[in-house]
């Protein structure tokens, strides 16, 4: 049996299957990802609740396998040259299980790097300016008198959208009609943007049909209704 007692995150969440991945999330839109990708390939893997409200992402035993205190974070035990790898960032995980897996991420090097960039978009400015639209619509930032560190993000989230709408005009996904690893990163932010966010009107969402017919197509695939809704709180 896979011993991980060296990782000491597993004291804290003790692994009742050592021999398979252990994700350590939350059903953000960057938790989900991972999940996602996890459930599209088939991987099997043990999930465990990292809960905000308790500041479980601040304790030392999740600090120790990421040291910025941000989910989803990974152990696979069975990493390159078969020994256990920690690995924390979104983006790096799926790029290493699409690798691992064969799976969702295409080999031969131009479609690799033009998928890899589309995954770069999300991580760069899909994920960081709509979470930002999200604090100052939904959250803190509706005490501000100021409007315009809201409307700044807005615009951004606005002029973000429309490069996503320009890039699945007469295409199935980001990447034409394979689906991958950019869809598995970008789709969750878009959902939680006119979803938990409830900035669909503040966006001007419907100007954007591309994105939201894609969208559509991907909430309803199997895996992604599942992924959703994992790490569950016990």
């Amino acid at each position: 049996m896979t011993d991980l007692s060296a990782f000491p995150i597993t004291q804290k969440w003790p692994a009742q299957y050592p021999e398979w991945i252990q994700l350590y999330s939350l059903p953000t839109p960057n938790g989900v990802k991972v999940s996602i990708m996890l459930e599209e390939i088939g991987l099997p893997y043990e999930p465990h609740h990292v809960a905000f409200d308790s500041n479980d992402q601040l304790s030392p035993e999740f600090l120790s396998l990421n040291p910025n205190n941000k989910i989803p974070a990974i152990i696979d035990p069975h990493g390159p040259g078969d020994q256990p790898l920690a690995l924390f960032e979104s983006g790096a995980i799926l790029i290493y299980l699409a690798d691992k897996s064969g799976q969702l991420l295409a080999q031969e090097s131009a479609a690799r790097y033009e998928t890899i960039q589309w995954l770069m978009f999300q991580m760069s400015g899909i994920g960081p300016m709509f979470g930002q639209v999200g604090f100052f619509h939904k959250f803190a930032g509706q005490s501000f008198e100021d409007k315009r560190p809201r409307d700044r993000f807005v615009t951004q989230s606005q002029r973000l959208l429309n490069v996503l709408e320009q890039q699945l005009t007469g295409r199935n996904w980001i990447m034409g009609d394979r689906y991958t690893i950019a869809d598995i990163a970008t789709f969750p932010w878009v959902r939680n943007l006119i979803g938990f966010y409830e900035a669909g009107d503040l966006v001007g969402i419907n100007n954007y049909p591309n994105v939201l017919r894609v969208l559509e197509r991907f909430v309803a695939r199997p895996a992604v209704v599942r992924g959703l809704e994992i790490p569950r709180q016990l």
